[in-house]
């Protein structure tokens, strides 16, 4: 099963550190982790601002947060910024016995136009999973990115690239040192390529042994976000390419002015009221664009991506993130508890049908849950609701017998299928990947083999 071990650091002892420093470590590590588990067996270790998981002592499901780490740094030495000051050492192992896992990276050149190898990544994937299973899509994939590459493109390109039955969730914002079973993508040191992400790939085992079933990974999400106001539509779009940012001004729809950062500030102020303070404010951007693998013909896609709003004046609204186009719709989102809190209590619902479905039906043809994992937005957790375990509760009320773990993270990745929550998605909706505020919940269950037929 994909475990996780905490070790605490102390920022003030780090917060100064070169990344080489700080990867010389994760090295020694490496290595060591190496001799415990043997060769075969693929890991990762990354950073995380908090953990969820039982006390060892206690054996109560607890969640615990250190701090914020990995923001939006853009250092090209990577030297660790002092909001590191406090993390946790993360050690994710790829083990599900009737799955097949490997960590596959994703890499970028280190010379030249410093190119990062996409197709190479999707195919990297493909291959892997046809070589130890039936087919050419895993299971699920589980993935870590270093937080200095936009991933957006890259979980889009797998979006695009796996069927809607392969999960994707993962951390968007981390720092990670991994371990693959194939020596060939141990590429940690190499003098052509950096890398900025990884993942954990769950496939079919094609030479499981006789009459073990299948594991499913299911995924529900919990929004941690509402919409203010109304849309507005892009008129003059800058990009800031040393900051990663955007400056634009809009039209809100269905009025011929055009709005400068201060006027849209303005009225969504007026609308947040008394949440102004305690609001987090994001844009959500509707976007089409033409995507393609290899030498596939580019085919449209809609996707809505959120940006965080830094600030405005008289001139534009300032934005983080790059792009965004003119003719680009979208809405303003905050952070929201209430919101959050009763779409964890509907998660809630969702799980305890599957455990009535779970004791309603015969055990030998049925589905049963086996271990949990949760992504949580960082900025979630005890400030966030007012209390603790809010995020955890929808699981552990149901399930509270099953293995749950999880990781506070710097930007959530989460794409597949929400039939567990009964959500269905329309080939015509605006698909998220990248989410705000949001947790994720990855249930793993298993169905028995039929059994064999009597001659």
């Amino acid at each position: 099963m994909c475990s996780i071990f905490p070790t605490k650091q102390n920022g003030r002892k780090h917060a100064d550190t070169k990344a080489s420093d700080f990867y010389t470590y994760l090295r020694l590590e490496t290595l060591k982790i190496s001799k415990k588990l043997g060769s075969s067996i693929p890991f990762i270790i990354s950073t995380s601002s908090g953990i969820f998981g039982r006390d060892a002592l206690s054996h109560e499901f607890k969640e615990v947060k250190w701090g914020e780490v990995c923001g939006d740094g853009r250092e090209e030495d990577c030297s660790i910024p002092a909001k590191d000051a406090n993390y946790g050492i993360l050690l994710t192992v790829g083990f599900v016995p009737g799955l097949k896992v490997d960590a596959i990276p994703l890499l970028r050149t280190i010379k030249g136009p410093r190119e990062v190898l996409l197709d190479k990544f999707i195919m990297d994937i493909k291959d892997y999973t046809a070589s130890v299973s039936d087919c050419t899509s895993p299971v699920g994939i589980m993935m870590f990115g270093d937080g200095l590459r936009d991933m957006k493109p890259i979980v889009d390109a797998l979006d695009y690239a796996m069927p809607a039955e392969t999960v994707i969730v993962g951390d968007e914002r981390c720092r990670f040192l991994y371990r693959s079973e194939n020596e060939s993508r141990n590429v940690c040191g190499n003098a052509k390529y950096f890398t900025d992400a990884v993942a954990l790939i769950f496939a079919k085992d094609k030479d499981k042994p006789h009459g073990i079933g299948d594991i499913q990974f299911q995924i529900a999400l919990s929004n941690g976000v509402s919409t203010v106001g109304s849309r507005h539509k892009a008129v003059s779009v800058k990009v800031n390419n040393c900051e990663r940012s955007t400056w634009l001004t809009a039209r809100r729809e269905g009025h011929p002015e055009i709005l400068d950062g201060q006027q849209m500030l303005d009225d969504i102020n007026d609308e947040l009221a008394n949440h102004v303070d305690s609001s987090d404010l994001y844009i959500g951007v509707t976007k089409r664009r033409k995507i393609s693998i290899g030498s596939e013909k580019p085919r449209w896609i809609t996707s809505l991506e959120y940006h965080g709003v830094v600030g405005g004046d008289d001139q534009y609204l300032y934005v983080s993130g790059v792009g965004i186009k003119t003719g680009d719709y979208f809405n303003f989102y905050r952070s929201d508890p209430e919101t959050a809190l009763a779409s964890c209590n509907n998660i809630s619902s969702s799980l305890k049908k599957l455990k009535v479905n779970e004791t309603q039906k015969h055990r030998c043809h049925m589905s049963e849950v086996f271990g949990g994992f949760l992504f949580a937005c960082c900025g979630r957790g005890e400030p966030f609701f007012g209390r603790a375990n809010v995020d955890g509760s929808p699981f552990v009320e149901n399930f509270s017998r099953v293995p749950l773990a999880g990781i506070f993270s710097g930007g959530e990745i989460a794409r597949g299928s929400l039939r567990l929550t009964g959500e269905a998605q329309k080939d015509s909706d605006a698909r998220c990947t990248l989410h705000v505020y949001c947790t994720i919940y990855l249930v793993l269950s298993y169905t028995p083999a039929p059994a064999p037929l009597e001659h």
